[in-house]
């Protein structure tokens, strides 16, 4: 059976630390786009990696693969959605989809999103960020659009608990934010692209004070992760009609905040127990008041 793409994915990530340089590079170009990149030739993929062909087979064969023409066969039979019953509906969403077809396409893009990010999630990088956030004076929050309404669940979620956390979409007041951060604090850019510069010129600053600094991204090769000391990479897609490339991105990066937070929770178990309930008490009490208005 061929393997799944998010299979594939990761198995490509979990082997991407024990890689040289090279070897990381060519990975990169393999995990921004496994279909692509089964259309490379060696020398094509050798090229744009800006390495030799000697090294895109010993990264072939470190995989588990013969040499390339074996992992290039694995990259295309893992671009293909594999589907699971005759209901399951794949593809770009149409103007002449029926309200079934757009159910069904969604929960694929999203669930097959959902899996990629959860299989391939660097495991180290996540406990890093999670302890970095537990301990943390403050922690910043930066994105912009879809990414800054997953920053404001992360801010919420982590207020509900105690921490200090805000998030900022707005480039003046996520600057003048991290200007004041440093060392004990955190810094996380939320950005599908990697490359937005209202996010990455608060994190850099935020960095140069001594913050730790992190990254959630669909983009293993981008600006976002050569400026922060952990990644986290989420499953996006190409955004085509209706943007369901965009949608399940957002669904990925919400993955990982979640598992930000619950980390956070487990390591203070007690004070987060405490903190949700009093926060839950203080709303509801709110609730009551108005009603008896």
């Amino acid at each position: 059976m061929a393997e799944s793409s998010s299979g594939l994915l990761a198995r490509l990530r979990a082997s991407r630390p024990a890689m040289t340089a090279a070897g990381q590079r060519l990975l990169d170009l393999l995990l921004e786009d496994v279909g692509a990149a089964s259309k490379l030739t060696i020398s094509e993929l050798s090229e744009r990696a800006g390495t030799s062909e000697s090294s895109v087979v010993r990264m072939s064969k470190s995989l588990g693969f013969r040499g390339y023409p074996d992992l290039r066969l694995a990259l295309a039979a893992a671009a293909v959605p594999l589907e699971p019953g005759p209901r399951t509906v794949v593809g770009d969403i149409t103007p002449d989809d029926g309200v079934d077809d757009v159910l069904h396409k969604l929960e694929h893009q999203e669930s097959t999103a959902l899996a990629q990010t959860a299989s391939g999630l660097d495991r180290a990088a996540l406990l890093a960020t999670v302890e970095a956030v537990a301990s943390a004076r403050v922690v910043d929050v930066y994105g912009v659009a879809a990414s800054a309404l997953v920053g404001a669940d992360l801010a919420q979620k982590l207020q509900r608990i105690g921490r200090v956390c805000q998030t900022y979409a707005d480039r003046h007041l996520a600057t003048t934010s991290a200007a004041l951060r440093g060392a004990g604090d955190v810094a996380i850019a939320i950005s599908h692209s990697g490359d937005t510069a209202d996010v990455l010129e608060p994190l850099r600053l935020a960095r140069a004070g001594g913050a730790t600094t992190v990254a959630i991204t669909s983009r293993p090769r981008s600006a976002v992760t050569r400026a922060v000391d952990h990644v986290l990479i989420s499953a996006g897609a190409e955004e085509r009609a209706f943007r369901p490339g965009a949608t399940a991105s957002r669904i990925s990066q919400l993955l990982v905040v979640d598992a930000i937070f619950v980390g956070v929770a487990q390591r203070s178990f007690e004070d987060t127990t405490t903190a949700l309930r009093v926060t839950r008490e203080a709303v509801a009490g709110i609730d009551a008041h108005h009603r008896r208005r």
